[in-house]
């Protein structure tokens, strides 16, 4: 790609700081939801990093200024990788496994703005943390 002038470059790194800023901070308050996604050599390995981008990207074309997409270590369910945990206030945790690119897109739009989790993709809601 070739920048032609200062405000495309303008333009590029605006939406580049948006995407790291999910990735970061989210929108502080009560209806914060966060998206966990298990990056450990394990997840790493199976697919997390595009599994992340997927999540980053649909939840920025979506603006979903509630939502912060976390990194996260090993969540435990090796077997399952990529595993991605959706914390929505109120309640339960739900952890998805073998998430790919295209169930990460399905999780943003069903599950977090359709309030409907993806059932066939779900391995634990039984954990207590939050």
């Amino acid at each position: 790609m070739q920048i032609k002038s200062i405000e495309e470059l303008k333009k590029i790194r605006e939406k580049s700081l948006k995407k790291v800023n999910l990735r970061e901070h989210g929108e502080e308050g009560g209806d914060q939801i966060e998206v966990l996604v298990g990056m450990a050599t394990c997840g790493i390995a199976s697919g997390a990093r595009q599994t992340l981008n997927a999540i980053v990207d649909e939840v920025s074309k979506e603006n979903l200024d509630n939502v912060k997409v976390i990194q996260v270590g090993c969540i435990g369910y090796c077997h399952s990788e990529p595993i991605v945990q959706v914390n929505i206030p109120g309640e339960k945790p739900i952890l998805y496994g073998k998430v790919d690119t295209k169930k990460a897109r399905e999780i943003v739009q069903k599950h977090i703005k359709g309030k409907e989790p993806l059932k066939e993709s779900i391995i634990d809601t039984s954990f207590d943390r939050i």
